[in-house]
């Protein structure tokens, strides 16, 4: 088959990774600079698994520019584009998704298309209709940052919003280049899979800020949150994982993801689903509030990632703390490689990591790293197990 993908991101590239050991899938991008880098077998991200397969892997796969090479004769169309929340209309910015949508009713107006952006529920039957077209399916995707290709080669479930033959087709597709057997597959209603991503995010938010009030009680009580943490988490029906209390959650989902959720619950009666979103604002008042109880003069601010080996600062929640402690008249420095500015959220940005140790009086880290070992006694975090998640 030919598969073309609209948007070449974490989502977008992956599923083209996946795809390509077996079909030819052509990738339109309208960034020139991520197009040339990815046929000269580079990836634009950091993904252990995608560097893999461009390198190392015999993959039927290019990227353009040209939209009409894409997507002209695709069988399936996967559409991947970025739909970030819009804080003025209560809505995910979905004009991206319609736009290509518009492009392959013109291009090529009997394929399938498969959407994988995050939409917001009922938005799939809602283009079905403007367009007239029912070869629309949703099909969420469940991907960590960093993990994309490995986490589309071993799926936790497959999503499709559709039963009919062209879904399941799909389906077949997905399973086809993944490496896992047994995957589970659900064929449900447009809107119910749309639900299934966000309210799957919306667990996993809450998941992280109970575990951040959980550190927050601790801390004020001089208690040991190892300790407990590692208590609570000896109950199977809890588990002992996505546990490591941070700065709050962030990145490119589960901000969003939370209040596009929130914005459906508006008719819905609901205490839950708001609590999850305030929790995280009143998280980095906590640890802003905390560092400043230490009356430094100089706060630094160690890396804006999410995470270690990482490149996404969008989002991220030590962002929020930096925000909070600038309020207070504190001088605060930052030390991120991945950027290449003077100043970031009008802080000086000094990429001398020796330097930036013997300027700080305090250093912030959301997640500890080696090259902090040697200033340990300034360093406030509550990464307590060392970990990612």
């Amino acid at each position: 088959m030919k598969i073309a993908l609209a948007g070449i991101g974490y989502v977008g590239l992956s599923s083209a990774m996946l795809l390509s050991q077996n079909h030819e899938v052509f990738a339109f991008d309208i960034d020139s600079q991520k197009v040339k880098q990815l046929n000269n077998k580079v990836s634009p991200i950091k993904d252990l698994e995608i560097v893999n397969f461009l390198e190392n892997k015999t993959i039927n796969f290019h990227a353009t520019i040209d939209k009409e090479l894409a997507y002209k004769d695709a069988d399936f169309i996967i559409i991947a584009t970025p739909t970030d929340y819009d804080p003025i209309n209560n809505y995910f910015d979905t004009s991206s998704v319609e736009l290509v949508i518009e492009d392959i009713m013109r291009i090529n107006p009997h394929t399938t298309i498969i959407i994988k952006s995050t939409v917001p529920v009922g938005f799939t039957i809602k283009v079905k209709n403007k367009f007239a077209n029912e070869r629309i399916i949703f099909s969420p995707e469940f991907l960590r940052e960093g993990y994309a290709l490995y986490d589309n080669l071993y799926p936790s479930r497959i999503v499709i919003g559709d039963s009919s033959n062209e879904a399941k087709k799909f389906a077949s597709l997905l399973e086809e280049g993944a490496k896992k057997n047994k995957i589970d597959v659900l064929f449900v209603g447009p809107s119910e899979a749309e639900a299934i991503k966000l309210f799957s995010n919306t667990y996993l938010a809450m998941r992280v800020a109970y575990f951040n009030e959980l550190d927050t009680y601790a801390q004020i009580n001089s208690l040991d949150t190892k300790q407990i943490i590692e208590g609570v988490g000896l109950d199977s029906r809890i588990g002992n994982h996505y546990n490591n209390p941070s700065f709050g959650y962030g990145g490119y989902c589960l901000p969003k993801d939370t209040k596009q959720l929130l914005a459906n619950y508006k008719d819905v009666p609901n205490s839950l689903i708001n609590a999850i979103v305030n929790a995280n604002s009143i998280r980095k008042d906590f640890i802003a509030s905390s560092v400043l109880e230490m009356n430094p003069k100089v706060v630094g601010i160690y890396r804006l990632i999410m995470k270690n080996n990482s490149e996404n600062i969008r989002s991220s929640s030590v962002q929020g703390v930096i925000k909070r402690i600038i309020k207070s008249d504190v001088n605060v420095i930052i030390f991120e490689p991945t950027i290449h500015k003077i100043e970031f959220l009008n802080c000086k940005v000094v990429n001398n990591i020796n330097e930036f140790k013997a300027l700080s009086d305090v250093i912030v880290a959301n997640r500890l790293n080696d090259e902090l070992k040697n200033v340990e006694n300034k360093v406030y975090t509550r990464d307590i197990f060392n970990i990612d998640s």
